[in-house]
């Protein structure tokens, strides 16, 4: 397109001249348009593109432009290009919106409004759509998706956006400047064909040297070629990089342009030259990339002139991209031109025929074809039938293609199936007209014919993952085809679905049965068989069985063809194996069963088996629609053969249930995983439950006995239940106690699992009610949790919202967790201990559960189940199962083994579990009975229980062995449920003994009698839970009685103690009280100084956390170490521009800047060990960790890091536990002698640099050089050799890591490291005091207590291990920046100094004053006080300095008119210091002057005043008059205030005061807005626009972008992404990041370390989204945000890194140096 406007394209440098030309030449009729046009093209392409290895993309784009698009554009519009294209696009644009997502893009679904899960809008029309305000979902696009706004079929309601409504733009829906003129038309019809005939021939284009005959030129060919390499998803990128740097012998820097560029495009020249050098360099490629892949890349040499041709045809197939979104006349015309076949020649269309090139095709142009697709086709609903019609016409190579090919499925065309199969009336117009199902099972069947096996069944042993993965896509197609049921049917439209049934069967013929297995006895199978990719097809198969089931359930002649169908093929299926085995006998109380002998145990047996299962789908909806009573008219009753059909479903379940008895154990873990598949909630619906249905469809048609002889035969139980002498080998006798357990569990489930909509009245609603319940009786769940266990529909939805609120209650999460939905009290009725879908451990936690509940309720611990609802007509005949005799000698055999104590025979949960079909028995008769009258009641229940096993003489019925079962001590637990089961065996029998006439008057006498009978029984356990009560308040009375008695004898015992004790607290309260009153100073009270109150001195005794030994802490014990981690910090800088100095030899880090830009923090957890028992402890890590090679180191041991051995904190030193009248003026004096003493004794025989003292006033001083020692000094404290050990390790440690430099116990800088990291610590902690609302140092944690104790004491310890003469230079130049004495050629300005620093510094190092040659000595308490005060004074004024100078550069808001006595002595002394510079007239004008006049700041310049006052004490200067008067005080005055003040005025940068708070950045509080924000964030370093991985920086809130190579860094030599290089200036190696598209928080520390954390964001269950799986819409959680924001301020980043490292330990970790 032409850029620049009106006359921008004709003075474009090199088009004006041939312009003309050319476009006279196209105009005319008379010269054939395709061949002018080929001809241009083969003048100019080869010149424009003729430097591929080294291009310059602006000049070739400028000489298209000029050269070729501006005439073509001139010809076609007829006009000047631009103004033609404003008309256009003022005229109105498309009601669709057409955007093509790329990679990472948010996309949004209304779940109120969207036809399907793939109806997605674009962000921008989300955010101008009604459906910002409903259930939608937001999820990251994975490329090539389309935005539907618009498409009427895709939205129930608010198709359109406000940006596309018609006439949003201004103009109305039909405007005539929409329509283009008939010569613009006419000259489309001309240009477009040979524009596509060209993009398509050259995309198409196979010869390597060679140029078609109509684009040579009659020029000589030039030997000019390249090696062009291209992408493949086989070979890495550090294999494509080695491959190049060893063939062609380029850099690395070189070789990774190459491999990005490759990645990026498809394709990439690497060399140029001769024919000859490029194949030489192509074989060369290939032979190095074998060497480190299984195969070759993919490398050509083409000419360099088809090579300019194939990438300009990409060129224009951007041009017409662009030209498609203009007009939709233009779209027509292109569409009609590309699906035009040429007559005769059989043929594809073109656009057929770049589908079908679409495998060979390089990235970069599969992208340019599928856009053109999107902005032509898929814009005119007309032509995307066409277009679908074409897919589906060549569906089968399409997919074949993809299939073989290894580029991605968003890179393919097949990838656009989803976009045509969705739309409900083009998806009915393939269906009926293009047989679509029919065409994608054959598909499906056709890719996959290597794994089917001699019996024509599937065999995915030796499978290759890569091409399943791209089978699935094929099933993906055949679910978006069915995702929409129609609510109309045709004749043909039935045929047409019908044909595609019985070709889906097919597929499902060949699973049926597939992958069968055998028992593996004796030796354990050698290698587990692949079993995940028949579980992954079940898995994808599962919800297009149920929309087949769902499509033929809307038609009943559908239904019932399909169920023929359907009964066929599992009957073919059936009979083919099991025809070879004659039948036998089985005879149990009088009942026979002939069946052919089958053990699952010993025979073939497979856990696959659809087709049996969709028959079960079939026959449920049959009865559900009322169609089963014609169902003889299409299957007669002979054919039904109902125990074929129950067989294998049966078989499966014995199956399960054997594993459950580990008789299969020997067959590995793939049946174990097989088994957990089936009955897990993936695959449940379509494989555990449908077997269920079919034995319950056995159940409703064969006789009961002989359904339950057939259970007891394939469950191998048949000897069990004959009476037969039972073995003695005890693993036999578990494995036949368990079969027992899990055959009576699947006939409770057989007759009690009615949820089901067709096998009983119930409707969805109610299943996913039922689902909850259950869930919740388990315990309380997150929003999450429940969806995770609730199968999802076609449309990926659970139907959990309609239902949740009627059964639980919400409960809000706090600062951390989730929230979770709890039980209603009354739905706690409908729990069934025996749910189907509970595991073994959720039925144990549940039934714990409930009778906790219970018991605390304290109510009896019986748990009976629910009255299930009534069958459906056709499965009435299931609950005959209860009432039979066989049933009944189950029960009674079972009972009976309990009763008679044989303990190997029984277990307590069979007797559960008869206890339960008892109650299923006695609740239906009950049931029925208050539903019908006595005499039309069938089920016989009570009677059959109450009737006797046999003649015998001591024979026994149901009724007795329960009376028995009470006084059997190991059922106590079961004593409440017999105890109901008796109360209902009685119920009914009262129900039973009434006339029909009086049923209900019975029946309510009877309840009433059973509610006086539970209550009789109920107060009975309640006395009882009373009596042992009351008993234990008497024990504990009894107990409490005797320690009471204990309490006084003791005192007795100690009276005199206890005397002299209150005596003494009695005077102490008279004496307190009188000093309160008598003194008005409470000395107690002061800190600082002489009068400092006492401190109190408590002997500390420390436990060793590893050898658990205590210690008194002394200086001349063994040393004690805490744990403790130094980092780098960057918490208080009050300026993140700033550049850090990461590391550096020649850093001086005496003076920290105000703006505390980035300190060193030490933090400890408080743990306390030995110095000894630390080093074995690190010793025996560092070992550990060696052997250990092939784990992802979680710390660094080279330097000294290991985590705290009892909270697993991460630590990179120790810190020691160690055991600590004068006026201003006379202390200043002595100091100054005693460093100007100091100052030449040290400078003798060198040359004096360092310090000058301004000599004026100190001349005539009489104070001697030791007058200093004269006011109180001690000798030094001695410390052991351990502890001195310690120090220099700890002190080693600040420095390496501080500095970031090598260890170097001699450097100078290790005590200012010291210093300075006790000053930071101290500001940390009070800076987080202040964020959380406590007072300073009094609401500390014990950790940080200990931790503070312990560095303060270190601090003040280190003077001892290092010179005492270093220690005084540093000294002097700390007191350089109070003292204006001191001419220091480095000493900074004030404002450029952190006072507090200088405070610690200058307070640590003061000792070494009192440093002798001869002794070594340290101040007294006494002389410390005063030290301390004046020292503290010095500082505070210093600072209160810095606040005046730094406010003076706010203007003052207005000026003050005070004429008081005390502002007009302000105001002259300002004027009379002006007059020394000019520099200071504006500050003190504008700042100082406003300030001082103002009475709140009055003080504050009195304070500056006072401070030079004191400076001046020392020359005897003792007034502000003497100061104001004498003509060289004023003069240094003003010399001493001239520079930071002139550095104030001149750079603007001072700090200022109180400094600001860090809090991490302001989040929005919709996250929506985030991912709009990083929707238009562009790489700063990238042209293209393809999607990034944008992070936000929550420190600073930089936008950047993350692994990517364009944006990575060298550092120091290194690679690192832009996350990386950031967090070392914005962190100092340490920082926190939101992935925005992934709603996760990213920690790093370093370049190797960092860790997912969960973000602040919530949806409205009180749950994180991380990757926006869920995509529900999430909003900022302020707690959470506020945790993330202490876990900085704490310091904590470093040790919540080591925590989840610690417990996520990975084989090969993330590589955090790109993040």
């Amino acid at each position: 397109m032409a850029d620049g406007g009106d006359g921008g394209p004709a003075a474009a440098g090199g088009r004006g001249p041939a312009q003309p030309q050319e476009r006279a030449s196209w105009c005319d009729e008379r010269f054939d348009f395709q061949a002018t046009f080929l001809q241009c093209l083969a003048k100019h392409v080869p010149n424009i593109y003729s430097a591929e290895m080294d291009p310059l993309l602006e000049k070739q784009e400028e000489m298209v432009q000029a050269a070729i698009l501006y005439p073509l554009e001139r010809y076609l519009f007829g006009e000047d290009p631009d103004t033609f294209l404003e008309k256009l696009q003022q005229s109105g644009t498309s009601q669709l919106c057409g955007k093509v997502f790329k990679g990472g893009e948010t996309t949004y679904s209304c779940r109120d409004c969207a036809v399907d899960p793939t109806c997605v809008l674009c962000m921008d029309c989300f955010q101008n759509s009604i459906h910002k305000n409903h259930r939608y979902k937001m999820h990251s696009s994975t490329g090539g998706g389309f935005c539907d706004c618009g498409d009427t079929e895709a939205w129930k309601a608010g198709p359109v956006c406000t940006k596309h409504e018609p006439g949003a733009s201004g103009s109305p829906k039909e405007n005539s400047e929409c329509q283009l003129n008939e010569e613009v038309m006419e000259r489309s019809r001309r240009v477009f064909p040979s524009v596509i005939k060209y993009i398509v021939d050259m995309l198409i284009w196979e010869e390597e040297k060679e140029l078609p005959p109509e684009l040579t030129i009659s020029r000589e060919k030039v030997d000019s070629y390249y090696c062009v390499l291209f992408n493949d998803e086989h070979h890495s990128y550090d294999h494509v990089i080695y491959s190049l740097q060893r063939a062609l012998g380029c850099e690395l820097g070189e070789a990774q342009l190459h491999t990005t560029a490759i990645d990026k495009e498809g394709r990439r020249a690497v060399k140029a030259g001769r024919y000859a050098s490029c194949q030489e360099a192509k074989e060369e490629i290939k032979r190095h990339s074998e060497n480190v892949s299984q195969r070759p890349l993919h490398v050509e040499v083409l000419h360099a002139d088809v090579m300019a041709h194939q990438k300009f045809a990409l060129r224009l197939g951007s041009w017409l991209n662009k030209l498609m979104s203009y007009s939709s006349d233009f779209r027509q015309i292109f569409c009609q031109i590309c699906l035009k076949e040429e007559t005769g020649s059989g043929k594809p269309c073109s656009i057929s025929k770049l589908m079908l090139w679409d495998a060979k095709l390089h990235k970069g142009a599969r992208k340019v074809l599928h856009e053109l697709i999107f902005s032509s086709f898929f814009m005119e609903m007309e032509y995307k039938k066409h277009f679908a019609v074409e897919f589906v016409k060549y569906y089968k190579a399409l997919q074949k293609e993809y299939i073989s090919d290894d580029h991605d499925r968003v890179l393919s065309v097949t990838a656009l199936s989803v976009q045509m199969f969705t739309v409900p009336t083009l998806a009915r117009h393939l269906i009926e007209e293009q047989s679509v199902i029919t065409t994608i099972t054959e598909t499906l069947l056709e890719v996959l014919p290597e794994y089917l096996d001699k019996n024509d069944k599937f065999n995915f042993q030796g499978y290759s993952q890569d091409k399943m993965n791209r089978v699935y896509s094929v099933i993906y197609d055949l679910r978006y085809v069915l995702i929409s049921k129609p609510t109309v049917w045709t004749d043909r439209l039935r045929e047409r679905f019908l044909e595609g049934f019985v070709s889906f069967l097919r597929i499902l013929t060949c699973m049926q049965g597939m992958e069968e297995i055998k028992r593996q006895i004796g030796q354990h199978i050698e290698v587990d068989p692949d079993w995940d990719a028949a579980i992954s097809i079940q898995m994808q198969l599962k919800n297009i069985l149920l929309m087949f089931q769902e499509w033929c359930a809307c038609d009943e002649e559908l239904l019932l063809r399909a169920y023929k169908e359907c009964h066929k093929a599992v009957m073919r299926c059936s009979t083919n194996s099991s025809r070879l085995r004659e039948k036998t006998a089985f005879h149990l109380c009088g009942h026979t069963l002939e069946s052919r002998p089958y053990r699952v145990s010993l025979d073939p047996v497979s856990i696959h088996l659809p087709l049996s299962r969709t028959l079960a789908g079939l026959h449920v909806r049959l009865s559900k629609t009322g169609s089963i009573s014609r169902l003889h008219e299409f299957v007669s009753p002979e054919e039904f053969q109902v125990d074929l059909l129950v067989e294998y479903p049966l078989r499966c379940l014995v199956l399960v249930a054997q594993v459950a008895a580990e008789m299969w154990r020997r067959n590995g873990l793939s049946l174990i995983s097989q088994v957990f598949y089936y009955q897990d909630v993936k695959c449940r619906e379509e494989m555990y439950d449908k077997d269920i249905i079919m034995l319950q469809i056995g159940a409703s048609l064969m006789d009961p006995n002989h359904f339950l002889l057939l259970i007891l035969q394939r469950y191998e139980l048949a000897d069990a239940f004959r009476r037969i002498k039972p073995t003695k080998d005890q693993e036999l006798i578990k494995q036949c106690n368990v079969l027992i357990e899990e055959m009576l569990q699947i006939l409770i489930y057989v007759v009690g699992e009615r949820y089901i909509p067709g096998v009983s009245n119930v409707t969805k609603e109610d299943v996913i009610m039922r689902e909850i319940i259950h869930l919740l009786c388990i315990e309380p769940m997150a929003h999450s949790a429940i969806t995770k266990s609730l199968p999802e529909n076609e449309n990926n939805e659970t139907g959990l919202e309609n239902v949740i609120d009627k059964v639980a209650t919400f409960k809000k999460p706090g600062v951390s967790g989730h929230g979770v939905y709890e039980l209603k009290d009354e739905c706690l009725k409908e729990f069934n201990m025996f749910f189907y879908h509970y595991t073994k451990t959720q039925h144990s936690k549940a039934e714990h559960t409930q009778k906790k509940r219970r018991k605390q309720e304290n109510r009896d611990e019986a748990l009976p189940p629910p009255p299930p609802p009534d069958f459906c007509p056709a499965f009435s005949n299931v609950v005959r199962l209860l009432n039979c005799d066989v049933m009944m000698h189950i029960l009674r055999t079972i009972l009976q083994r309990a009763v008679e104590l044989e303990t190997h025979l029984w277990t307590e949960a069979m007797i559960q579990m008869v206890l339960h079909l008892l109650s299923l028995g006695l609740l239906e008769e009950k049931q029925q009975l208050q539903k019908s009258p006595e005499e039309e009641v069938t089920f016989d229940f009570y009677h059959k229980a109450s009737r006797m096993g046999s003649s015998a003489l001591n024979a026994v019925n149901i009724l007795m062995l329960l009376e028995k079962l009470k006084r059997i001590p190991q059922l106590e637990a079961q004593k409440d449920m017999i105890n109901w089961i008796l109360q209902m065996f009685d119920t009914v029998k009262r129900m039973r003994e009434k006339s029909s006439l009086t049923t209900v008057a019975a029946t309510s006498v009877s309840e009433a009698t059973k509610g006086d009978e539970t209550q009789s029984t109920q107060d009975k356990e309640k006395a009882e839970r009373k009596r042992k009560a009351e008993a234990a308040r008497l024990h504990r009375q009894k107990i409490m009685a005797q320690m009471s008695a204990l309490q006084r004898n003791f005192i007795e015992t100690h009276k005199l103690l206890y005397e002299n004790t209150s005596e003494a607290q009695g005077k102490e309260d008279a004496v307190m009280e009188e000093e309160s009153m008598s003194s008005a100073i409470d000395y107690s009270r002061i800190a600082l100084g002489p009068k400092r109150g006492p401190s109190i001195v408590e002997k500390e005794v420390l436990t060793c956390i590893l050898c658990q030994e205590e210690q008194e802490v002394k200086l001349e014990s063994a040393a004690m170490v805490l744990s403790a981690c130094v980092q780098k910090s960057t918490a208080l800088t009050q300026n993140r521009s700033r550049i850090v100095e990461l590391s550096g030899d020649t850093l001086d880090p005496l003076f920290m800047h105000p703006d505390l830009p980035c300190g060193t923090h030490t933090g400890s957890c408080g743990h306390v060990m030995h110095a000894t028992c630390w080093q074995k402890y690190f010793e025996a890590m560092q070992l550990n960790f060696r052997q250990r090679l092939h784990v992802e180191q979680i710390f660094d041991l080279e330097n000294g890091e290991y985590l705290c051995p009892l909270c697993k904190s991460l630590c990179n030193t120790d810190a020691e536990a160690v055991a600590q009248i004068l006026s201003l003026a006379r202390w200043l004096e002595i100091i100054l002698v005693r460093i100007s003493g100091y100052s030449v004794k040290n400078s003798k025989g060198e040359k004096q640099n360092a310090l000058a003292f301004v000599n004026k006033g100190l001349g005539n001083s009489a104070l001697e050089f030791n007058s200093i020692l004269s006011f109180g000094v001690q000798s030094s404290a001695k410390y052991s050799s351990s502890i001195k050990e310690m120090l220099i390790l700890f002190a080693t440690t600040i420095y390496r890591v501080g500095l970031k430099v090598a260890p170097n116990e001699a450097d100078y800088r290790i005590p200012m490291m010291t210093w300075s990291t006790c000053a930071f610590t101290i500001q940390c902690i009070e800076n987080l005091l202040e964020t959380e609302g406590k007072p300073l140092f009094g609401s500390l944690q014990n950790r940080q207590h200990s931790g503070l104790k312990a560095l303060v004491q270190f601090a003040a310890a280190q003077r001892t291990t290092s010179p005492q003469v270093l220690i005084q230079k540093h000294l002097i130049r700390l007191l350089g920046v109070l003292l204006p004495n001191f001419k220091m050629e480095d000493t900074p300005s004030l404002l450029e100094v952190d006072m507090f620093h200088v405070l610690v510094g200058v307070v640590l190092s003061f000792p070494s004053l009192y440093w002798e040659d001869a002794v070594d000595l340290q101040p007294s308490s006494i002389s410390s006080a005063y030290n301390h005060l004046y020292l503290f004074h010095l500082t505070t004024l210093a600072h209160i300095t810095q606040i005046v100078i730094s406010s003076a550069k706010e203007s003052p808001t207005a000026r003050s008119h005070d004429n008081s006595e005390e502002a007009c002595s302000a105001q002259s002394f300002c004027r009379e210091v002006c007059q020394y510079t000019i520099a200071l007239v504006r500050i003190f004008q504008a700042g100082l002057y406003g300030i001082v006049l103002k009475k709140a700041s009055c003080l504050t310049f009195v304070a500056l005043l006072y401070f030079f006052i004191i400076c001046w004490e020392c020359l005897r200067l003792r007034s502000c008059n003497k100061l104001l008067k004498k003509g060289s005080s004023r003069h240094f005055v003003v010399t001493f205030l001239y520079p930071p003040i002139y550095f104030c005025s001149s750079r603007n940068t001072g700090t200022l005061y109180p400094r600001k708070r860090n809090s991490l950045i302001e989040l929005p509080e919709d996250y929506s807005c985030l991912l709009n924000q990083a929707s238009q964030f562009r790489c700063p370093r990238s042209s293209d626009d393809e999607q990034k991985h944008p992070v936000l920086c929550l420190f600073c809130g930089a936008m950047l972008c993350s692994q990517n190579t364009c944006c990575q860094e060298l550092v120091n030599g290194e690679e690192l992404g832009a996350c990386t290089s950031h967090a070392l200036q914005c962190g100092a190696g340490v920082c926190m990041f939101l992935k925005i598209r992934d709603c996760k928080v990213v920690l790093i520390e370093g370049k190797t370390r960092g860790c997912v954390y969960p973000a602040p964001y919530l949806d409205e269950y009180g749950e994180t989204d991380p990757g926006l799986k869920r995509g529900n819409p999430l909003h900022l959680c302020r707690e959470r945000y506020r945790k993330l924001h202490l876990l900085w301020q704490q310091h904590c980043i470093i040790e919540e890194i080591a925590r989840s490292q610690e417990t996520n330990q990975v084989f090969f970790g993330f590589n955090w140096q790109l993040l």
